[in-house]
């Protein structure tokens, strides 16, 4: 059966499910713990929060399945992924930079371009767009899957090797930090909370095993779209998906399951994931008609870059912005009405929650003036 462009809206409220997600984990409340499934795993491991940001990549790549044979000539593809690539990398440095300026001895100081963090999350997205559709694009599915397998191993051959003895798999040790450092330099990667520790959970080795995420949803998305909607399209999905659980998680008995380090079995136990929650809204939305709840969530995904650079510099803007000494905006909302109302984690969650509403809010706006920002 020939691959048709007919538009799947489980595809579409997978990219929106996930959209919303990473707004609700980005922006936790203050003044209390964070809810724990809110949290990423603090290194080996692996909570629902883990599961957001490669199930973008993954919705990333079903994206491409779409718009494969959109291109008439190598060069007009090449053109159109060079400049997505380069502009979602750039929005993603500036949202790091932002707001340029910081708080120092009762003024403000310019934030400098040498302590700029060079990688993040968008960065990583762009990147892995980038060579994610370069293989879609000019190799068999056959040999996308081999490439992913030798990503997959090879990234896992790279810590064991030129890592350090013992602690291959540890924050300092990972051949990956080594590789930052030496690349970016100390002051351009992530600082957690300020402090002095150099290490990039986005950085550049791990961004291997990130493409193959794309790889996986390519590949679900171009499933779907030659199979159609059936029980055997769903049937396989879910297996498949097993399968990729199960392989990870026996991989991870000899290369741990850890998101920072997006380790290989990170990456197939993400994509099983993503292919079981695939299977599940093909069944529920396309096979059985249910479209209770969908539109709220194709509001998201359709102007989905747009409202999660909002949803960050938002967020940045509410902690710049003092109410008082040394108290922000954000802080200050939580602590006089969410840790007043909803004490605890609990109250970390109900604002994350009211946040994520905010941006729907906007995001509904723009559907309803029909404004699509796209790259």
């Amino acid at each position: 059966m020939a691959l048709t462009t007919e538009r799947f809206t489980a595809l579409d409220v997978f990219r929106g499910m996930t959209i919303c997600f990473m707004i609700i984990v980005n922006a936790p409340g203050s003044g209390a713990d964070v809810w724990t499934p809110l949290d990423h795993a603090p290194w080996i491991g692996f909570t629902p929060t883990d599961l957001v940001f490669p199930s973008f990549l993954f919705a990333v790549g079903n994206a491409l399945s779409f718009s494969k044979k959109k291109f008439e000539t190598d060069a007009a593809f090449i053109g159109k992924i060079f400049k997505r690539t380069v502009i979602i990398f750039l929005l993603g440095y500036l949202m790091y930079w932002f707001p340029f300026f910081h708080r120092e001895a009762g003024g403000w100081a310019f934030n400098p371009l040498s302590h700029t963090r060079i990688m993040g999350v968008l960065q990583r997205i762009a990147l892995c767009y980038f060579f994610g559709a370069l293989i879609v694009h000019y190799c068999s599915q056959k040999t996308a899957v081999i490439i992913s397998v030798v990503l997959l191993i090879g990234y896992w051959a790279f810590l064991l090797v030129f890592g350090e003895a013992g602690k291959e798999y540890t924050m300092l040790g990972n051949a990956g930090t080594k590789l930052d450092i030496v690349l970016m330099g100390n002051d351009h990667l992530y600082h957690d909370k300020g402090g002095p520790i150099a290490f990039d959970p986005e950085g550049l080795l791990s961004t291997l095993t990130g493409i193959v995420n794309v790889v996986g949803g390519f590949l679900a998305g171009a499933f779907i779209q030659r199979k159609g909607k059936n029980y055997e399209s769903v049937a396989t999905l879910f297996m498949a998906g097993v399968l990729l659980i199960a392989t990870a998680l026996f991989w991870a008995q000899f290369f741990p399951i850890a998101k920072k380090l997006w380790t290989s079995s990170f990456s197939l136990l993400t994509i099983g994931i993503d292919l079981l929650l695939l299977g599940f809204l093909v069944f529920a939305i396309e096979i059985k008609k249910i479209q209770r709840g969908t539109g709220f969530f194709l509001t998201f995904g359709r102007n989905s870059l747009a409202i999660y650079l909002l949803s960050e510099l938002l967020l940045t803007i509410f902690q710049t912005i003092w109410v008082a000494p040394k108290l922000s905006f954000y802080d200050w909302i939580n602590q006089v009405f969410y840790q007043r109302v909803f004490p605890g984690a609990f109250g970390t969650l109900v604002f994350a929650i009211c946040y994520t509403m905010l941006c729907w809010l906007v995001a509904y706006v723009l559907d309803k003036r029909k404004i699509y920002i796209k790259i």
